[in-house]
């Protein structure tokens, strides 16, 4: 691995050590072993102290021994795959369904070192391991407290409409199919629940979405047919249309689903479907197609709207298709603490009830992962990202433009393999989109930086403050712009001491000190040119007169002798 990764790592490390244990980091010696119901337990802890403490993250660490604080390594899990299966792991017992944002493996003076980064608590949601919420107490874990419960379940301070009982709805209003494919989504997704054997008023209980004194607005959104619909809540409804171009007029197709969302959110999916172009590439001998609309990324998108739209107000979620883009207004503005910049770190659901029901059947994997997954589609797509930056106070708007802007790129990401490509966090989408854009890498997305490097889709340059990320050699080979990688890389060590030995050519009488040589190469660090330098003085090409590092001490070119003419 590259000094600037590790070295980016092991100094969080070390950062971590001596602020010590606080609530927020737990170091564990587990040199050898380490039960993962543990690991799930402090998971929880953590993620919960970190909500509390206003923080992006926690950190599990293991390799550091407690007692005085020294690193001496673990074995924990030699095996990545083994890591990537822990993720799985805890994703299945987490409530809301979560897990590591990232597993990273350090070495610090040959020991090796694992660092789990937790994320803090989604907003409003403590973090539950096996139906327990934990909590730190020193450096013991304890139950989470009533007042910390409450404290964090108060950041979602609107009350739950979706959790509400439905004045007057009855079971037989449902529509017994939507029931029935709710039932066998969740029986598939957890077996355990035995969903299969619960009749219909019992599975709605289990789910919370009844109780003895009658059935939730969630199950009315959820079941409902047409007419119950109309009869309880009218406004639930989504409208599609398709318009051909931007001018205003009737839509050329119209249709509106106002029911229960199992009854026909497949359906909705195969209207999209029905004018969805393929756009094509080339590779060789062989085509691809891509669709202009990715069914993850659109289903993502209306599972959003339905689950998170206000539907107290008396607007309808309007769907709009056109050639090329999809647009997704939902009735009412972000909840309490979400931005459009923000969207896909931080989440407090509208409707929780609503939501949780959707995870139970399996529609909604963990929490906030709709926009994620909206992202990375569209990043391995290299379609532009979802946008949110027309909502307003009074509506969410979303658009996602299917247009494929570098089918090269896709080429590239496709040789990393799926099987990689599913170990990667969203920032680990959104750094490489940055940097096959030439941009900047903002600060946030330093630390999905290792593992990147070590997969050779980026590489670094330099180090410290003068570091440089880029993408490697062979993505700009195969988007056939290898002399924009040797733009964005610089020029390789020799050419550069090149450049050092021709200026004090041309100086030749004067000398250079040390400030114009940063003006020869700018995109290095001192200590990088002072190497080079003494590399040079080495090769008894150049040399140093005045007073070592001092302000007037200057380097010098070294004349060959010239050859006298030859007399016989």
């Amino acid at each position: 691995m590259p000094a600037t990764a590790t070295d980016l790592l092991e100094s969080t490390l070390r950062q971590l050590i001596a602020q010590w244990e606080g609530e927020c980091v737990e170091f564990k010696e587990a040199t050898d072993n380490f039960p993962t119901s543990d690991i799930g337990k402090y998971f929880s802890a953590l993620a919960n102290e970190a909500n509390l403490a206003r923080l992006d993250c926690a950190w599990l660490v293991f390799g550091v021994r407690n007692r005085d604080r020294s690193i001496v390594g673990t074995t924990y899990r030699e095996n990545r795959e083994r890591l990537d299966s822990l993720k799985q792991q805890i994703g299945q017992d987490t409530d809301p369904p979560t897990s590591f944002r990232n597993i990273h493996e350090i070495t610090v003076n040959g020991h090796r070192v694992l660092m789990f980064e937790i994320p803090a608590a989604p907003r409003g949601i403590p973090v539950g391991w096996q139906t327990h919420h934990y909590a730190r107490d020193g450096e013991s874990l304890t139950g989470l407290s009533f007042v910390k419960q409450d404290q964090i379940r108060a950041q979602g301070s609107q009350q739950d409409f979706s959790a509400e009982i439905c004045p007057g709805l009855t079971l037989d209003e449902l529509a017994p199919e939507a029931i029935e494919r709710f039932r066998q989504l969740w029986q598939r997704r957890s077996p355990a629940s035995r969903a299969s054997t619960h009749p219909d008023r019992e599975l709605l209980e289990a789910a919370e979405l009844a109780d003895a004194t009658g059935l939730t607005y969630a199950a009315l959104l959820l079941f409902a047919t047409r007419e119950t619909m109309g009869r309880y809540l009218p406004q639930a409804e989504i409208v599609f249309e398709y318009r051909s171009g931007e001018s205003a007029g009737p839509a050329q197709d119209r249709e509106e689903y106002r029911a229960g969302f199992l009854t026909y959110h497949d359906a909705l999916w195969m209207k999209i479907n029905l004018r969805n172009d393929r756009q094509s590439y080339q590779d060789d001998f062989f085509r691809f197609d891509i669709p202009t609309f990715d069914e993850p990324a659109i289903r993502e998108a209306l599972l959003n709207a339905f689950a998170h739209r206000d539907y107290r107000l008396t607007g309808s979620v309007f769907v709009r298709q056109y050639a090329r883009r999809l647009e997704v207004v939902s009735p009412g503005g972000f909840p309490e603490g979400i931005t459009a910049e923000n969207i896909a770190d931080q989440q407090n659901p509208r409707n929780r009830r609503l939501a949780e029901a959707l995870a139970r059947c399996g529609l909604i994997e963990r929490s906030g992962q709709g926009i994620n997954v909206m992202i990375e589609r569209a990043i391995r797509q290299t379609k532009p990202l979802p946008d949110f930056s027309a909502s307003a106070n009074h509506e969410v708007r979303l658009t996602l433009v299917g247009t494929v802007q570098n089918p090269a790129f896709i080429r590239y990401t496709e040789r990393l393999g799926e099987e990689t490509l599913n170990t990667f966090s969203t920032d680990d989408f959104l750094a490489l989109d940055a940097l096959s854009r030439e941009e900047d890498l903002a600060e946030r997305f330093r630390l999905r930086v290792p593992r990147l490097i070590e997969l050779g889709a980026v590489e670094s340059q330099g180090r410290g403050r003068g570091t440089r990320l880029f993408l490697s050699r062979s993505l700009y080979e195969e988007i056939g712009k290898p002399g924009a990688y040797t733009r964005r890389r610089g020029l390789d060590h020799e050419t550069n001491k090149e450049l050092l030995v021709r200026h004090l050519t041309d100086r030749s009488d004067q000398g250079a000190p040390m400030r114009e040589f940063i003006q020869v190469l700018p995109a290095q660090s001192e200590s990088a040119i002072r190497r080079m330098l003494h590399e040079l003085r080495d090769e008894k090409r150049i040399e140093l007169r005045g007073r070592h590092g001092g302000r007037s001490s200057r380097w010098f070119i070294l004349q060959k002798p010239s050859r006298k003419p030859f007399t016989e």
